[in-house]
């Protein structure tokens, strides 16, 4: 092995470790049925914490046909990195499915944060592609949106968007949380 490839290895199993350890929900199945009620709890939380501090976003969600909201999600790195984070799907304000986010990325990148995440599927057709895809990816689908400090809610062309996406409450040492490379897999916590 040569030097830098063995400097990547290193940087990755580097960040990989920072990961799991940053990493406050466990990925092992609850058989006692807490995962899912710890998922859920925390997704009550995200929202909460959304709609208080963001006022703009509860008309958002409520004319969404479903909201996959991901209250946690750990992403570290050194030159590469990852990100994983549990949540749930949620239809008229009830939990339908799991998931789980994951990326990973290349380049240059030190630290580590935590951040939440929401995404607001505004059409029947963009809710059943993501329920129905393997694999759906944020960064192609969504459209991003920005919250100013008046709860003001803006993005480029929000009245047509299938899906709208909120990152919110970043917290650490990284500099941006992004959704781009972001693959949802559906799980069960059980």
């Amino acid at each position: 092995m040569n030097p830098t490839t063995r400097r990547s290895f290193l940087a990755g199993a580097g960040s990989a470790l920072v990961l799991a350890g940053c990493d406050t929900q466990s990925t092992a199945p609850a058989n006692d049925g807490t995962g899912a009620i710890m998922i859920d709890a925390r997704v009550d939380e995200a929202l909460d914490f959304l709609f208080t501090r963001y006022p703009a976003t509860r008309a958002l969600a409520n004319r969404a046909n479903g909201l996959l909201v991901m209250p946690l999600v750990t992403k570290a790195g050194f030159f590469v990195g990852g990100a994983y984070g549990r949540g749930a799907l949620r239809q008229n304000g009830i939990t339908v499915d799991y998931y789980s986010a994951t990326s990973g990325t290349v380049g240059y990148q030190i630290g580590a944060q935590q951040f939440s995440h929401v995404l607001m599927f505004m059409t029947p057709g963009a809710l059943r592609e993501f329920r129905t895809s393997s694999g759906w990816s944020a960064d192609i689908e969504a459209e991003y949106a920005f919250v100013d400090t008046g709860g003001n809610v803006s993005g480029q062309s929000l009245d047509n968007a299938e899906v709208i996406a909120f990152v919110f409450g970043q917290a650490g040492l990284a500099l941006g949380a992004t959704l781009r490379g972001t693959k949802y897999t559906r799980i069960d916590p059980r």
